[in-house]
């Protein structure tokens, strides 16, 4: 399908809102899911690291 303008490809034929917001929200949930993994990582590194100080002190 060849659009003939950006504001055509952007209205895609009076479906743009549907797929611009699927993207959107897609874009949103995997952003989210990388957040997540990040802050769980840091907090699992963390606790390790925690443990590993607590048993060299002993």
């Amino acid at each position: 399908m060849a659009f003939d303008s950006f504001a055509d490809f952007l209205a895609m034929g009076r479906h743009g809102v549907y797929v611009w917001s699927a993207y959107g929200g897609c874009a949103l949930v995997l952003l989210l899911l990388i957040w997540q993994t990040l802050s769980m990582r840091n907090k699992a590194r963390d606790t390790v690291r925690k443990r590993f100080l607590r048993d060299q002190a002993r």
